[in-house]
């Protein structure tokens, strides 16, 4: 099992059918497709600005906005299912079928820790493949990826979180970054070819 975060920010990008188009081929009963937050949830990060919002209003804004597009994944591919629980995820992926999930029960009703308050897509993208116990992990972003292969690299780019970059770092799922411009290296990929075009950033010894 496969798990891909597709970053919110394709969402207005004509290579994201592409992309899709990869995972209907090859994904059938093996992928769950995690949507991003990109404009989606920016709007949390307005709201922040503007209202001095709490930090679990704006992350329940942003699993929200994460919802959205998978609302609109799942319209641009209404092959794939729509899954909220686990049990949904597994049952979809026995039937064969790409399983797109919607992370709404990680809407919040309690403050977390401070160090907590906030997770992005791409660590609930990481938390789900750990739970799920997947085989790798691919994150895709709509940025160019840097040449050197490390988390450091990443987060100094701006492609990822610094929170991220910490647990990442010592995540138990193999990780693999692709840019926006490479989906045949997830086709290659996912039919067992090398990877040549994406990011696998060192972990923590």
């Amino acid at each position: 099992m496969w798990v891909i975060k597709i970053g919110g920010h394709l969402a207005e990008d004509p290579v994201l059918t592409e992309w899709l188009q990869k995972i209907a081929d090859l994904g059938g009963g093996r992928v769950v497709l995690v949507p991003g937050g990109g404009d989606f949830a920016r709007n949390a990060l307005h709201m922040r600005d503007t209202w001095n919002i709490s930090p679990l209003t704006m992350h329940n804004i942003a699993v929200l906005g994460m919802g959205q597009f998978a609302f609109m994944l799942q319209a641009l591919r209404p092959e794939f299912e729509l899954c909220a629980r686990e049990e949904d995820i597994l049952k979809t992926l026995h039937s064969g079928r790409v399983a797109v999930w919607m992370p709404l029960a990680q809407l919040r009703h309690v403050a977390q820790t401070p160090e907590h308050s906030h997770v992005s897509a791409d660590g609930l993208a990481l938390w789900l493949a750990e739970r799920l116990n997947a085989e790798e992990l691919v994150l895709v972003k709509s940025s160019p990826l840097p040449a050197t292969a490390d988390w450091q690299s990443l987060e100094a780019a701006g492609i990822i979180e610094a929170q991220f970059s910490r647990i990442a770092s010592e995540a138990n799922v193999p990780i693999t970054v692709l840019d926006r411009d490479h989906s045949i290296t997830l086709h290659d990929m996912l039919i067992g070819s090398s990877c040549t075009h994406g990011l696998k950033p060192h972990r923590a010894v």
